[in-house]
């Protein structure tokens, strides 16, 4: 694999690897990071051209501003990549498995999306810095989670209520609840607070239990 690795196997999940040339994988790596790094609107397009090792034409030869280039190449990156994967991928690894409790779901869905998250920091970032300000990644990103994500959710926490485990909260509120604590989580650890000293072990443990200290009937 080349030095384009992490972007390479990104593109791969999504089925997209064989759509861009080594110079728009360039152009795509350095926009990623840049746009981690200082934020879309702290970002030009000069210097990610610096970045890439392309002339600044390079990129206006094929996305006409700065926002077609974070539209075009940066945001099929995420939900051609990110968020199917997010979706089909997640869904299949742990939505589709049999779990004794909700408590064995939770550790699952956490232990899976801190290994997703670690690995794909970057492009994570610019999701999470980019979406309140974007309504075309807002919008994608609420349809693949409501069209392949919700209903399996819903049925799980159905079912673990039937089985007396759970508290019998709105649906709706138990996965709200259940997905604002482990991104919470996520966010500080990665986002917020990557520089604290952290025991990665000991706090997955410790969201687990307050959670389910909460939600357990």
């Amino acid at each position: 694999m080349s030095e384009h690795s992490w972007i390479q196997e990104l593109l791969q999940i999504g089925g997209k690897e064989g759509q861009f040339s080594e110079k728009q994988l360039k152009i795509l790596e350095a926009a990623v990071e840049m746009f981690a790094e200082k934020g879309y609107a702290a970002t030009s397009t000069s210097e990610i051209a610096k970045k890439a090792g392309v002339a600044e034409g390079t990129i206006f030869r094929h996305y006409k501003t700065k926002k077609d280039l974070l539209l075009a190449i940066v945001t099929p990156t995420l939900f051609h990549s990110v968020a199917p994967f997010l979706a089909k991928e997640f869904v299949r690894e742990v939505f589709d498995n049999e779990y004794e409790t909700y408590e064995q779901f939770l550790r699952a869905v956490l232990a899976n999306r801190y290994t997703f998250v670690k690995t794909y920091l970057p492009a994570i970032r610019v999701l999470w810095q980019e979406v309140a300000f974007h309504s075309e990644i807002k919008q994608c990103f609420q349809r693949v989670f409501t069209e392949h994500v919700y209903p399996k959710f819903a049925r799980i926490v159905r079912h673990f209520q039937e089985k007396g485990e759970l508290a019998e909260l709105p649906v709706d509120s138990v996965i709200r609840l259940t997905i604002t604590s482990l991104t919470g989580f996520l966010a500080a650890r990665f986002l917020l607070l990557p520089d604290h000293h952290w025991d990665d072990e000991a706090e997955m443990e410790r969201t687990i239990h307050v959670l389910m200290n909460g939600l357990r009937r």
